[in-house]
């Protein structure tokens, strides 16, 4: 019996335990920081010495994670200039491929050296494999969901992938776009969808029909009926779903140059490739200098935490913008149709679907997207607390996953209890770290009896805690050296000094990440806890032109961006 992955179960004894698991996260989260605080009051010594356990604790999970930060960083600068589309020619013809390449490794730099090095190695292991389909019978489907989002916002999007060195006419574009969007959404789609009609294989424009049965109004609704339209017409042209890659995009998202061609790449040297999932690493560059700083923090340490779960391939989950085979995709039945979380809930229905035999394969090449941002300071803290606590309803997965990790005995045990924990365990430490670190852990000192004053405790937690958090600014100052490495070419109109006031910035994440974090996240799970839901809300983006923000306005009681000319648009995110 194929397991039914939604947040609605059929059977009672399946609605017993998705309340069950429902409840878990967000009764953890509270007791930990009630726990805590209880035992301020009542116990300052023993809370006292919890608090430096913890902390003990998590700075050798942060001096850990910095560890794999470097890693990653460093595996991503190191094909920072491959030619992936000569790789991907050069599978076609593996051993002249492979004698050009024994050949080739001197004259390079140290980085060109070993990738050099490990591409040999990877192909030697590819060559053990079944034969490869040839790379011209790849084809990739990209599926870009659309509300709000106006042609100021797609067009250097499809730009970026019309500039791919992976032949555009190999590239089905799919717009997908609410039936509910506005007229001036819809007009906008049917102009983009002229402009580049020829240049791909094609560009669909599909309108999602609102209040179909089933359904809620999120977007894994609008990418499954654009698949299912997909698939037909692929069908039509007597393309195999086996020899699709597709690709469920953000309308913000811009590509390099080299992503296809990267993701083709993996996706053919990758064994079991229709049981696998490819994830690029998300960076947030495209208005990252015309947003405030907590909203550019919060977003740089999104993409530190990706870079960290790169490293472990066998626990990464997909989020955001990523990939897929689609024969993959239509065996699993498409996206969860009334799922908020739908990037991560596609790897959870393909991993039970295929009893813990799928996995997340990283890609050492970034996507590019938009901060969060309004036109005013405070409307954008509000914007930006409302898509942290959506990512955070992420945790509407965790009920689901446990119902089926309980049933099944196909998965493997092991596998089980390690997603099963990872999940459990993320959740918990996202909604609590932050209270933990920034309030919580000094609420023994502050609270102290004559009792707790006098013990020796009382005087060492104070330097104990301080030595932690000394200690711990390696890492901060790692953080702040790699996040100004990362950022984009900086626009003309600011000075050098902005770098220095990124840096500066970090030293504000204690409190960035109490209030636009953990507090997001413990909402989501209160509200789980508590049996409610989420209303799916597209985040607003803007950008500047000049020094004249593109702000939303009401067009037909539907929002949209003042446009500016497709061209102008493309030319200024290639500036970024």
């Amino acid at each position: 019996m194929i397991f039914r992955f939604s947040p609605n179960p059929a059977t009672r004894r399946d609605r017993v335990l998705h309340r069950l698991f429902s409840i878990l996260p967000g009764l953890a989260s509270w007791t930990i920081l009630l726990g805590m605080i209880g035992l301020a009051v009542g116990k300052p010594r023993l809370a006292a010495a919890l608090v430096i356990a913890f902390n003990l604790y998590w700075l050798l999970r942060l001096l850990f994670m910095t560890i794999f930060l470097v890693l990653s960083y460093l595996r991503l600068s190191l094909e920072q200039d491959t030619d992936w589309i000569e790789r991907v020619h050069g599978l076609d013809r593996l051993d002249l491929y492979l004698t050009t390449l024994r050949r080739g490794a001197a004259g390079r730099s140290l980085r060109g050296r070993l990738s050099h090095w490990l591409h040999l190695r990877e192909l030697h292991t590819v060559r053990a494999q079944e034969p490869l389909p040839p790379s011209d019978a790849i084809v990739h489907l990209v599926i870009i969901p659309l509300m709000k989002e106006s042609r100021h916002i797609l067009a250097p999007g499809l730009a970026s992938l019309a500039r791919q060195t992976f032949p555009p006419k190999r590239i089905l574009v799919v717009l997908a776009v609410e039936e509910r969007a506005s007229e001036a959404i819809k007009a906008d789609v049917l102009e983009l969808q002229r402009r580049y009609h020829a240049v791909f294989l094609d560009m669909l424009v599909v309108v999602h029909p609102d209040g179909l049965p089933g359904e809620a109004r999120v977007k894994g609704a609008n990418a499954t009926y654009a698949a299912k339209t997909a698939a037909a017409h692929l069908a039509e042209r007597g393309i195999r779903v086996k020899d699709v890659v597709a690709s469920c995009f953000d309308a913000d998202t811009v590509v390099d140059s080299q992503y296809v061609a990267c993701l083709t790449y993996r996706f053919l040297t990758c064994p079991e490739r229709t049981r696998a999932s490819f994830q690029p690493i998300p960076v947030y560059h495209n208005n990252i200098w015309d947003v405030p700083s907590f909203a550019r923090i919060l977003d740089i340490g999104s993409s530190f935490f990706q870079l960290i779960e790169a490293t472990d391939p066998e626990r990464l989950v997909t989020f955001s913008s990523h990939s897929m085979s689609f024969a993959a995709l239509v065996e699993i039945g498409y996206w969860p149709v009334d799922m908020i979380s739908d990037d991560s809930a596609i790897f959870w229905k393909a991993f039970i679907r295929f009893d813990g035999r799928y996995r997340v394969v990283p890609l050492p090449i970034t996507v590019s997207m938009d901060v969060t941002a309004a036109e005013s300071w405070w409307k954008t803290i509000g914007h930006v607390y409302r898509q942290k606590r959506r990512w955070a309803w992420g945790v509407e997965n965790f009920p689901i996953v446990m119902r089926a990790f309980t049933t099944s005995r196909a998965i493997p045990l092991s596998a089980r209890l390690r997603h099963g924990f990872k999940l459990f365990e993320t959740n918990v430490s996202w909604a609590t770290w932050g209270f933990l670190l920034t309030v919580i852990g000094w609420l023994p000192a502050l609270l102290v009896g004559r009792e707790f004053s006098d013990s020796v405790l009382y005087y060492s937690a104070p330097r104990i805690t301080a030595t932690i958090f000394s200690l711990a600014s390696v890492s901060l100052a790692t953080t702040i050296i790699l996040s100004l490495s990362l950022l984009p070419k900086r626009p003309v109109r600011w000075l050098s000094l902005t770098r220095i006031g990124h840096a500066l910035e970090w030293l504000l994440i204690p409190v960035i990440s109490t209030f636009f974090s953990a507090l997001p996240a413990l909402d989501a799970q209160t509200r789980l806890m508590l049996g409610g839901s989420l209303e799916f809300r597209v985040s607003e983006k803007g950008r500047r032109r000049g020094t004249r923000w593109r702000a939303p306005v009401d067009v037909d009681g539907g929002a949209a961006y003042a446009v500016d000319e497709l061209e102008l648009a493309g030319e200024e995110r290639r500036g970024s």
